[in-house]
């Protein structure tokens, strides 16, 4: 197993799940039992992030786009979400875990989308971690829905155009309330963002895996963070600059210990 830093773990992490289709493919079985054994590593995955303290992890379960697939699959896919809710409502709760969505809910089956409701509603109280779904989710929509909305409230008079800046605008956003991701993890070999959390990912670690999403482990969840742990967050400052606001920010924290 590999050996990661716990006391410097990302915040949030989110994740393409990407692949399902071709291990199916590799396994000459039909897509949708390529979709049920990814469900299994989005347990693993879920457990092992509550295991070590992460506290906001994100699932690209269903995009806009995926919408466009055959009808069979997508129904497929919904069932899929249903039965997960079913079987692990009760674990979530069990472990502390909060249950989140992004995206528009309402194109959802009604059957599915009361049921994902209802383990929002069970798990509201959870403060351990929280696990994010983001459902018929596109981040351009999750962008222009945002516009509307500051639109929509500025000829309401309660919104300033002049006032408006990064931090009033992410209130906006689905995402409101989260921390921006630390890690951004895509598996399958592809190299794109798919149109995920695109305002929120500009200052995000990006780590792409060849592994197919139903073979990603533990341990290639620990890969990706070891990967992370080991590169310099700088937000637009030099290292140097870094070294001395660290510094500084240690110092800080002494001296309120001492009193």
């Amino acid at each position: 197993m590999v050996k990661i830093d716990l006391n410097n773990l990302p915040q949030h992490i989110a994740i393409i799940m990407d692949g399902n289709g071709r291990w199916a493919k590799q396994h000459t079985i039909g897509r949708i039992r390529g979709h049920k054994k990814g469900a299994q590593a989005v347990k693993t995955t879920v457990r092992a992030c509550r295991e070590i303290g992460v506290k906001y992890l994100t699932l690209f379960a269903f995009s806009i786009e995926n919408w466009k697939r055959p009808e069979e699959e997508v129904q497929a896919l919904m069932s899929l979400l249903e039965e997960y809710l079913t079987k692990e409502t009760k674990q979530l709760k069990k472990q502390g875990i909060k249950l989140t969505t992004i995206g528009e809910l309402d194109r959802l089956n009604p059957a599915v989308k009361e049921q994902l409701l209802q383990a929002k509603a069970d798990t509201s109280k959870n403060v351990e971690m929280i696990l994010n779904l983001a459902l018929s989710y596109g981040g351009r929509d999750e962008i222009i829905h945002a516009v509307k909305k500051i639109v929509r409230d500025n000829k309401k008079n309660k919104v300033d155009i002049n006032e408006i800046n990064n931090d009033m605008f992410k209130r906006y956003l689905y995402t409101c309330g989260m921390p921006d991701p630390d890690l951004l993890i895509r598996t399958s070999g592809e190299y794109r963002i798919s149109n995920f959390l695109l305002w929120q990912i500009a200052y995000t670690e990006l780590y792409f895996t060849n592994v197919l999403w139903p073979d990603f482990t533990k341990d290639h969840l620990f890969k990706a963070i070891a990967s992370y742990q080991k590169r310099e967050r700088r937000f637009g400052l030099t290292s140097e600059q870094l070294k001395r606001q660290n510094h500084s920010k240690s110092l800080l924290n002494i001296k309120n210990k001492r009193h």
